[in-house]
């Protein structure tokens, strides 16, 4: 008995449209345990320090002579600093200084420096020319170098340690939308609408922009972890979070002077960095494998 042959009016077999990227980016951390675990931190750690007024046992400025270099006990359970300030409310709210500066400076930085990597890099001339000198001149310092000296003719404060990273960060987001850019600029569907009439302000919104999202995206995520470590590290040396307003890194600072009277301030502090860091770093590697078409499969 023949097969019979299917008849060519038949429908074909439809295919699953392809997975949206938010969708990627799940399955891609829900396959990672590892990944998965950080994810969970990750959102346990934004949800107490969005929430650090209602979690915190104590006031993190409220100071107690009578609670001075306590180790952990049921009252307080990472212990006090020298001051008799509960370290555990102390860190809940550094996360919040912390988190706020480390996601609202790359931010600001990624808008403005898309932005002028946009510029220069579709029309070319002297503005291209005068932005990649200046990118040139303020990558030539390290991101903490730079964070030091812009720090130093500041006030601190929490805007200022916004200026800080902003600067620190915008010059390297400014390279990556530049170079995306001048890939772009010379591509068909570019010439095609510029043929047709396209205005350049509609070009790069509609053509350019979407298509060099990708990269800054991973960049802005995995910068974000270097952006706690910068705010922490400044704070520690005295140029950004000034006490009493709680910080990871003025934390770590108050506790290095009293190292020997407690060293949990030290201890919790740190933890607490190394562990945000990594799960923004695990996150932003997930981020990358689903925008990055080079590692993407």
């Amino acid at each position: 008995m023949s097969a019979v042959a299917p008849s060519p009016s038949a429908p074909a077999a439809r295919r699953a449209p392809p997975d949206g990227v938010i969708a990627q980016l799940w399955r891609n951390i829900v396959h990672e345990p590892l990944t998965l675990f950080f994810f969970v931190v990750l959102v346990a750690i934004v949800l107490i320090a969005a929430f650090a007024n209602v979690i915190a046992p104590y006031d993190p400025v409220e100071q107690s002579l009578l609670a001075v270099n306590q180790e952990p006990t049921a009252e307080h359970w990472l212990g006090t600093d020298q001051f008799g300030r509960d370290v555990l409310s102390r860190i809940i709210y550094g996360a919040r200084t912390s988190l706020v500066l480390g996601l609202l400076s790359p931010a600001i930085a990624a808008t403005i420096g898309t932005a002028l990597g946009l510029v220069g890099g579709y029309f070319g001339g002297w503005p291209d020319r005068v932005l990649g000198r200046v990118i040139d001149l303020l990558l030539a310092f390290p991101a903490l170098l730079l964070g030091i000296l812009v720090a130093a003719a500041l006030s601190s404060g929490f805007w200022s340690m916004v200026a800080v990273l902003t600067i620190a960060f915008a010059p390297r987001f400014a390279r990556i939308a530049r170079a995306s850019t001048l890939s772009l600029r010379n591509e068909p569907f570019v010439e095609a609408a510029v043929a047709a009439g396209v205005g350049h302000p509609r070009i790069i919104l509609r053509h350019i922009l979407p298509n060099i999202a990708g990269p800054v995206v991973v960049v802005l995520t995995l910068w974000i972890a270097t952006a706690i470590r910068l705010e922490a590290t400044l704070s520690f040396l005295g140029m950004g979070t000034q006490p009493p307003q709680a910080s990871w890194g003025n934390i770590i600072r108050d506790g290095l002077s009293n190292m020997y009277g407690s060293a949990w301030p030290i201890i919790s502090a740190g933890v607490s960095i190394t562990i945000t860091v990594l799960a923004f770093n695990m996150i932003g590697d997930a981020v990358r494998d689903v925008l990055d078409p080079e590692t993407r499969a």
